[in-house]
């Protein structure tokens, strides 16, 4: 384990980067450009980049949304989502037909090709979860007992993520409303991050791959999971539980991962 000052201390030693973007790239506001300093200077040296998310959205939304934070286009050649995987498993009705959507409903986009079969809770084959309605979006006793009566049905998960921090303000994700049912007797399917599915979307095995983001829960037990080497971006999801470097080793344990390399944030 080692604080990293620079990512030139190291770059030379991998061929392909899979990065978050929430809490890495941008922080649901604008870009950090540190970061995009630092994928610039990738890209330079000719190595391989994928963006690896878990918004429950198709890749080409999370592109557009990133493009609206004036990220250049040269460098989302590669943008994977947890939402993209899911949403080839709905149109290929893996989990039945019917269907009943919980979460915003900016969140369409990843049933839009089989929106005739969005249904109410009582008539669903599976439960879509993308997030929280933004009626009741800090309140998880809501959903707690608007799904106490459906935990025979499955609740397919889009984001795992539990929180993020858009600016400086935390907000619930899909994840929460997922350990919510889980809580109740509910079976939950997740996509996305800490799940190996989602990696062999990325690189094969043969590649040297290095994993950054700012999620122990997500992103670096995606990476122990997949045992490839990570970055640790520590003023991410996480800033606010601890206060020194002794706390931040404790926190490693705390969620049982193994931390290769740790950065307040990305930087070349």
């Amino acid at each position: 384990m080692r604080n990293l000052n620079h990512l030139s201390e190291i770059f030379q030693s991998y061929d392909t980067y899979v990065i978050d973007l929430w809490g890495v790239i941008h922080n649901g506001i604008a870009l950090n450009i540190k970061a995009i300093e630092a994928v610039e200077n990738l890209e330079k040296n000719s190595k391989k980049i994928v963006f690896l998310s878990n918004a429950p959205r198709p890749s080409s939304k999370v592109k557009e949304f990133l493009k609206s934070l004036n990220m250049d286009d040269k460098h989302l050649s590669k943008v994977v989502t947890s939402g993209e995987a899911a949403m080839h498993a709905i149109n290929q009705k893996k989990f039945g037909k019917k269907f009943y959507h919980l979460g915003p409903s900016r969140d369409r986009s990843i049933f839009e090709r089989v929106i005739e079969n969005k249904t109410k809770l009582d008539n669903c084959d599976f439960i879509l979860c993308t997030g929280l309605f933004d009626e009741h979006d800090n309140d998880l006793e809501y959903y707690k007992d608007l799904l106490k009566n459906y935990t025979s049905k499955k609740l397919l998960c889009t984001n795992p993520d539990l929180t993020v921090h858009r600016g400086n303000m935390e907000e619930l994700c899909a994840g929460a409303i997922a350990k919510t049912f889980e809580s109740i007797g509910g079976k939950v399917i997740y996509y996305g991050k800490p799940y190996k599915e989602i990696y062999e979307m990325c690189f094969n095995k043969r590649e040297k791959v290095l994993a950054i983001g700012d999620n122990l829960r997500t992103d670096i037990k995606g990476a122990n999971n997949m045992k490839i080497d990570n970055i640790f971006i520590y003023n991410g999801v996480h800033r606010n539980e601890f206060k020194n470097d002794n706390e931040l080793i404790k926190l490693f344990d705390k969620y049982k991962v193994s931390v290769n390399y740790f950065q307040r944030e990305l930087e070349w």
